[in-house]
């Protein structure tokens, strides 16, 4: 490894070590929204320091082929320990109004959509609702006079000829329909008593 490969590798550690730094601190910040759940918390840590383990050798790589020696570890905690002095007070305080102004910015959004979107869709359903609920009693209304306009005849007539039948005639309908009545209320109770039990 020549000269130059091993100072541009010693500058792309600490630089690497510096991202580190940011990477971190970015992580610890974000992840007080996982902390509660151990699983997911786990996972994460886990998942984060394998990234930027492969992160930092996938540019250790692209510098000198992959060459691990003991001063590239050294380059990268000498990044970190940069960050940590000089800048981490600096980029915590601007992760926090980063992270402000896109919340403001989700909130601005949420609202919008819920104004814009949300609310003329309730509407509609509603009044789609109110439409229709309208409608079917029109039409149960109009079912209800044409049902009385046809059948009052009928039953007129029908009143008619019971009263011109034989009384032996009219007595045993009498027990028909007495006999139908009946089996039709043994029936209610039965379902009735069915229902009950269930509760």
């Amino acid at each position: 490894m020549t000269l130059d490969v091993q100072f541009i590798t010693m500058l792309s550690m600490i630089a690497g070590g510096f991202y580190l730094g940011v990477a971190l601190d970015s992580f610890r910040r974000l992840s007080d929204s996982w902390r509660r759940r151990v699983f997911l918390k786990y996972f994460m840590e886990i998942s984060f320091w394998l990234t930027q383990t492969l992160l930092l050798y996938y540019v250790l790589f692209q510098v000198n082929s992959g060459e691990l020696r003991f001063y590239v570890f050294i380059a990268v905690l000498l990044g970190f320990s940069i960050y940590q002095v000089a800048a981490a007070k600096t980029y915590k305080k601007l992760l926090e109004h980063l992270i402000r102004i896109i919340l403001q910015v989700y909130q601005f959004l949420e609202k919008m959509v819920r104004i814009l979107v949300m609310a003329p869709l309730k509407f509609i359903v509603q009044l789609g609702i109110t439409i229709v609920v309208f409608i079917v009693k029109i039409l149960l209304f109009v079912v209800r006079y044409i049902l009385i306009i046809v059948l009052t005849p009928i039953l007129w007539l029908a009143r008619r000829i019971f009263k011109m039948l034989p009384q032996t005639i009219q007595k045993k309908l009498h027990k028909i329909a007495g006999f139908y009545s009946t089996i039709e209320n043994t029936f209610k109770k039965w379902i009735n008593k069915l229902i009950s039990k269930r509760r």
